[in-house]
């Protein structure tokens, strides 16, 4: 037990070590001259973050998408960015738009989608003690939001071809 504190300390540092590194950091020199007019979509991307408001974890998928303006990012790049901002005292909301900003920022696409898909431990351990609620946040940018059928590409790719559940 005299350790426990040390070890807090230590877990703490880790879960928000996103304050230590910027996207520019993850991503480098991983941008690359292509042509390519579809979407990029990387889905089931395991995120693991911490409520600012209790201190609780919340975890769960992101799915994102791009479309590409002649620029393409390697494709681990994507993952990086969400730790980024994962990796710091967050809510899902904020989450969600940190994404979608950086990637408009750093690939300056067409447009970018971001769903993110989580259990709060906040809600599921204390309050209204809801186990099987699940929160859904988007984030929509350029092509994604001013095209209809950009977006419902998007959301069908992001669902598997299944609807939405």
């Amino acid at each position: 037990m005299r350790q426990t504190p040390a070890r807090v300390a230590a877990s703490l540092k880790w879960l928000t070590r996103g304050y230590d590194v910027s996207v520019a950091d993850v991503i480098g020199d991983a941008l690359y001259t292509e042509r390519h007019d579809n979407l990029v979509c990387v889905r089931d991307i395991e995120i693991y973050s911490l409520c600012e408001h209790h201190m609780l974890p919340f975890y769960g998928r992101a799915h994102v998408a791009y479309l590409p303006n002649g620029r393409l990012v390697g494709l681990s790049k994507i993952p990086r960015v969400i730790e980024v901002f994962a990796r710091r005292l967050q809510v899902q909301e904020r989450l969600t738009d940190q994404v979608a900003d950086a990637l408009m920022e750093v690939l300056d696409p067409l447009g970018v989608g971001v769903v993110i898909e989580a259990y709060h431990l906040c809600m599921m351990m204390r309050g209204v003690e809801k186990q099987n609620s699940k929160t859904v946040t988007s984030a929509l940018r350029g092509a994604l939001l001013q095209d209809a059928k950009t977006r419902d590409e998007f959301l069908r790719l992001v669902h598997g071809g299944r609807a939405a559940e």
